[in-house]
């Protein structure tokens, strides 16, 4: 699929179909390092200060506004009710890191700022679940209007690729960010108080900082656009190998950028699954370097600097079980002016928006990967073997029913971090 940015007007920019932006859900889980830093050492002499000067730095540097969110002040304990997050990742050409990217940051092709990895962050209410929705860049849909940051506003559109929308209000020096949350909030319906953005060169610093994640490739995987080679089988990947794997189209499934966004799912399951089982959450040490380098990659929204807030949503969904975090393609149908995007298929994502709404458990009973990207490996368990029980035993009362799960169509594909899955490689 092609790549475009609108210009002042209704004229867009061509980019290269297979340079792709960074994976950003890592520096969602890195920020929340901050939250749980504060409460284990705030009371640690050395430590506490340490902790007192990051989230000071948080508070003051990278700071956007949200257009039209309404955000609820922060109070102690975990936050209530359901909370929107959006995460954003951009295809910046900073200096440091340009010469990776060939023509994208010399050639012709080097103006502008893309939003080419869209996620949304729901946090439900008690019971806490999170779901994470993954929308694809070349999703056609209306662009509003937006305050662009200096004073002018950008003109609304009524079909442009969701990837224009962060060029179309302004950019990183602008209300790039804030135009990106507008558009998705018009589409889902959904208010959306909190985001944050990362771009190429983080998502490369952050992956180093967390000593890499373990991603599973059946085949194989020969990429020589996003330079990416990796064997067949489980392969920890760092820096700018992680990039390659998030920003990798060719090398799994069909290629395409459907296929591309199971090929991230995969990797943010691991992530997850690593910052539980390495105990990173609760040491200290390692969550004051991890935030640190989040704060320096990182845009953030205004609404996101208060280091309560940040505590309040650690709470929220530091307990929530691998089986309902749950990861999703926003669903599409194919568009029938372009072969090359997609439109969203509305009915579809009113089932998800419903569910998300009432708060229930979901059931996906589409595929775990889209395009042939991922497959689930999972291990079958054994069934537990049935247990003797006295005929005159009582069964302990439950408070209440567990909540029946509302089953989604089969248009909405995803997995949860309970499942195994493994990218199917362009050499299996």
């Amino acid at each position: 699929m092609s790549r475009t940015a609108p210009q002042r007007g209704r004229q867009t920019v061509a980019r290269h179909g297979a340079l792709r932006s960074p994976h950003p859900f890592s520096v969602f889980m890195k920020a929340l390092g901050i939250v749980v830093a504060v409460g284990l050492v705030s009371g640690t002499g050395v430590a506490a200060y340490a902790v007192y000067d990051l989230a000071a730095s948080y508070v003051t540097e990278n700071t956007v506004e949200l257009e039209d969110q309404v955000v609820v002040p922060p109070d102690i304990g975990a936050i209530e009710g359901g909370v929107n997050l959006f995460v954003a990742g951009t295809d910046a050409c900073e200096p440091e890191f340009s010469a990776i990217f060939g023509d994208r940051c010399s050639g012709s092709d080097s103006e502008g700022e893309l939003n080419d990895v869209n996620m949304l962050v729901h946090i439900s209410d008690a019971p806490r679940r999170v779901t994470v929705i993954s929308f694809p860049r070349d999703l056609m849909l209306p662009i509003p209007s937006c305050d662009r940051g200096d004073g002018s506003t950008s003109s609304a559109m009524s079909k442009q690729p969701l990837n224009s929308a962060f060029y179309a209000g302004g950019g990183s020096e602008g209300g790039g960010l804030s135009c990106v949350v507008k558009t998705i909030s018009q589409l889902s319906g959904q208010s959306i108080p909190f985001a944050a953005k990362v771009t190429w060169g983080g998502v490369i610093n952050i992956t180093d900082a967390i000593g890499g994640v373990d991603v599973c490739v059946q085949g194989g995987i020969s990429d020589p656009l996003a330079g990416l080679y990796l064997p067949d089988g489980i392969s920890t990947v760092s820096g700018t190998q992680a990039l390659a794997f998030l920003r990798t189209r060719k090398g799994v499934g069909d290629g395409s950028d459907l296929g591309r966004i199971s090929n991230q799912q995969q990797y943010m399951s691991s992530l997850a699954k690593k910052l539980v089982s390495e105990n990173v959450l609760s040491d200290p040490t390692t969550l004051y370097r991890l935030a640190t380098v989040a704060i320096d990659n990182i845009t953030k929204s205004s609404s996101l600097t208060n280091p309560l807030t940040l505590v309040q949503i650690a709470l929220a969904i530091k307990d929530v079980p691998f089986s309902d975090i749950v990861f999703v393609q926003y669903p599409v149908n194919g568009d029938p002016d372009d072969p090359n995007k997609v439109v969203p298929n509305y009915a579809a994502a009113d089932q998800l928006w419903a569910a998300l709404e009432a708060n229930a458990p979901i059931e996906l009973t589409g595929q775990a990967g889209m395009n042939g990207s991922v497959v689930d490996v999972t291990p079958t368990e054994e069934p537990a073997p049935e247990a003797t029980t006295d005929p005159s035993a009582t069964a302990a009362p439950t408070d209440a029913p567990a909540q029946e799960a509302v089953v989604l169509p089969n248009s909405i594909t995803g997995s949860t971090a309970a499942q195994s899955t493994c990218s199917v490689g362009n050499l299996g």
